[in-house]
């Protein structure tokens, strides 16, 4: 009964937090990428690094104790004392959390290392996140985390109490996102593991030159909102060899989001890669350059799909690929949406969302929708420059799939099971 409470006190607080992606922001400018060139997969003390260890502040390992003020301690020294080369060091055990905001800019002369190797518990007491982030990061230039430990959200309870953002257009109250990156440049997030987050796992807002590699997210199917990885108002995001299963999107790409790509994701269950929704708000900047590529969807209720609100605002998404692509039951592997929750017999206004050169290739599986490749474009901004080639997509049973083409005339090529859509 206190969640309840607590969760209607916050709602403000809450809906402020989360209307981040609403807010009119400049477009990211790229910057000298630091780790360009360098075999991140490999970790080593750099020459006089020192070891700042949670425990020595009075982090307890039994997953009770509040441990929250030895965290801050920790970060304030490796990120704001120490002048030389430092890294925070969480050992084996259980060590319980409450929302925190590791801030920069830091004084050491190369990234900041967190290297995580127990468990870090979200504390369960949902008022305590007015900012809606458990763990915030922001004005970081050069950050790794590393170390193969795991942070449990410790989200089930909290999940109740969600709301459906799927029917909310713009007011939505999300749950607080597990780790939140906002203004961070040069970022290695590696090898960690996100278990059962209130919100989203990883949130990627304002940022640039960012890597997220090995990554294993997990949370039920059923859990609402969980969106995996999620990118908005970053440029030059790079997603390769992550494991997700969860309750929403696997990857969650909105606006803002320049140069992004995704390499050789396993995805399931959850709802798949997305591209949106486009046009939620006003003057939203362009989604471009988007590269997914050798990944595998199993079971997911989407595929690859980009998704646009009816009669709202404008918006564009271009120069967007998907290659080498494998769906196992997948639902809807290939659609563009932009009758986004007016679909079927939408009797809104066309979607304001231009989007164009969009290319489909080298896709094969099996799916549980009888069309298989779903093409539902503007009538006011029909899709341009799409291209759809080798698409090998069945039933089980190996029963033949259809194609829809509304508002869309792509260019078709190679093998096409289902066929071309009839223009």
């Amino acid at each position: 009964m206190a969640i309840a409470k607590s969760a209607v006190i916050l709602i403000l607080c809450f809906a402020l937090a989360n209307y981040a992606d609403a807010t009119p922001r400049e477009k990211q400018v790229g910057s000298p990428d630091i780790f360009m060139g360098k075999n991140v997969a490999q970790d080593v003390l750099l020459p006089g690094e020192k070891l700042v260890d949670v425990t020595t502040f009075g982090a307890k390992p039994d997953g009770e104790t509040d441990s929250t003020q030895a965290f801050m301690d920790a970060w304030q020294t490796t990120c704001h004392v120490n002048k030389e080369q430092s890294r925070m060091y969480v050992p084996a055990g259980r060590f319980l959390v409450s929302p925190i905001i590791f801030a920069g800019p830091c004084l050491s002369p190369n990234p900041i290392t967190i290297q995580v190797v127990g468990t870090v518990l979200a504390s369960t007491d949902i008022s305590e996140y007015t900012e809606g982030t458990w763990l915030q990061f922001e004005h970081i230039d050069g950050l790794k985390i590393i170390g193969g430990g795991t942070f449990d959200g410790q989200g089930k309870d909290s999940w109740q109490y969600v709301e459906d953002c799927e029917k909310r257009t713009q007011t939505c109250v999300r749950n607080p996102s597990g780790l939140h990156f906002e203004h961070v440049r040069n970022a290695l997030i590696q090898g960690i593991k996100s278990l059962n987050p209130k919100g989203f796992h990883v949130f990627v807002t304002n940022c640039a030159n960012f890597r997220l590699r090995r990554l294993k997210l997990l949370a039920p199917e059923t859990s609402p909102n969980t969106d995996g990885i999620h990118v908005s108002h970053s440029i030059n995001v790079k997603l390769s060899r992550n494991v997700i299963a969860t309750g929403d999107d696997c990857v969650s790409i909105i606006q803002g989001a320049y140069n992004v790509t995704i390499n050789k994701l396993k995805c399931g269950p959850g709802h798949g890669i997305s591209i949106g929704s486009l046009g939620k708000f006003p003057d939203e900047l362009e989604v471009k350059g988007i590269i997914v590529k050798n990944c595998t969807m199993v079971g997911t209720t989407n595929g690859l799909r980009i998704k646009s609100w009816p009669d709202l605002y404008p918006g564009a998404a271009s120069d967007i690929s998907f290659t080498d692509i494998v769906m196992e039951n997948v639902k809807n592997p290939v659609i563009i949406d932009q009758e986004y929750e007016c679909y079927p017999n939408c009797q809104k206004k066309p979607s304001l969302v231009k989007i164009a050169n969009v290319h489909f290739a080298n896709i094969r599986g099996t799916t549980i929708s009888p069309i298989a490749v779903d093409l539902r474009c503007s009538q006011l901004n029909p899709c341009q420059g799409v291209t759809i080639q080798n698409i090998n997509l069945k039933l089980s049973g190996g029963i033949p799939t259809s194609s829809r083409c509304q508002f869309a005339r792509p260019l078709f090529g190679g093998i096409l099971f289902p066929p071309a859509c009839s223009l």
